[in-house]
């Protein structure tokens, strides 16, 4: 694929991803002095994969990371919302809900 071709295709593939909700998660709990978060979101690579961003760590510090990387989108959609549905069934909320 020339140059300029793959120039497009990755800007389109940036624009379908940004489309993507990243998801922000909360779990407070003051009688056992817990206050975390935890983030998912997808990233495109340079390379037209697609990762999934896993940020977590106490509420008030920068926290962890870690990246996994997937073949196309679809796969990492399905990681992200599997991801999501472990978190609320183990007590996280989303932000603001």
């Amino acid at each position: 694929m020339p140059l300029d071709r793959w120039a497009e295709f990755a800007d389109n593939r940036v624009m379908e991803l940004s489309a993507t909700t990243p998801v922000h998660l909360i779990h407070v709990d003051p009688d056992v002095n817990m206050a975390r978060f935890y983030g998912i979101e997808l990233q495109p690579t340079l390379f037209g994969e697609v990762c999934v961003l896993r940020t977590w760590g106490r509420i008030g510090t920068n926290g962890q990371a870690m990246m996994v990387t997937y073949d196309d989108e679809t796969q990492a959609a399905e990681a992200l919302q599997k991801l999501e549905k472990q978190k609320l069934r183990r007590g996280y909320v989303p932000v603001g809900g």
